[in-house]
């Protein structure tokens, strides 16, 4: 709505607007482009018009909504996956998420899942079979094992502790 809004005080026609991506009827000038920059950070968004970091962009919240918001994660491989979610072979898709972050996929979706697991714990509502389950580990002692070397504690450790150990999604 926001992004909406500030396109229309600038007098331009928003087509589209979904997350990460805005279409519009008009040719964006300059000037427009420095107005709606300015007046988004005031909101606390952030203009985007690289195409690799808006790509990351992308590959960050697929795996985050994956992880964090779906009642069922996908049963088929998470390569396959993203590359259908975003119609661009793995490769070429893990390399620039390497260059660009720092870290792999596979550890960003690790680190990811392991926060879950943290929520999951905290919750008290699911067993670790029933959470090795939810989050397709292929077992209770494969989330243990990846668990312990994330946080180097125990599952079973950490909601013994019952503090608060997890960490924002935007630092993970």
């Amino acid at each position: 709505m926001i992004v909406r809004s500030e396109l229309t005080n600038l007098g331009l026609h928003p087509i589209a607007v979904e997350l990460g991506e805005v279409d519009v009827k008009e040719n964006i000038n300059a000037e427009q482009l420095k107005k709606l920059k300015v007046a988004l950070l005031k909101s606390g968004l952030e203009l985007m018009d690289d195409k690799k970091a808006i790509l990351i962009e992308k590959i960050k919240n697929i795996i985050i909504e994956m992880v964090h918001y779906s009642d069922d994660m996908p049963k088929i491989n998470f390569s396959n996956y993203l590359s259908e979610k975003l119609d661009y072979d793995y490769t070429y898709l893990a390399n620039l998420f390497s260059e660009v972050t720092g870290i792999t996929v596979e550890h960003y979706i690790i680190a990811h899942k392991i926060e879950r697991v943290k929520e999951l714990l905290l919750y008290d509502e699911l067993n670790l079979t029933q959470i090795s389950y939810l989050l397709n580990y292929s077992s209770v002692a494969h989330l243990s094992s990846q668990f312990k070397k994330v946080t180097g504690l125990t599952p079973t450790y950490f909601k013994h502790l019952k503090t608060k150990r997890r960490t924002g999604l935007d630092d993970v």
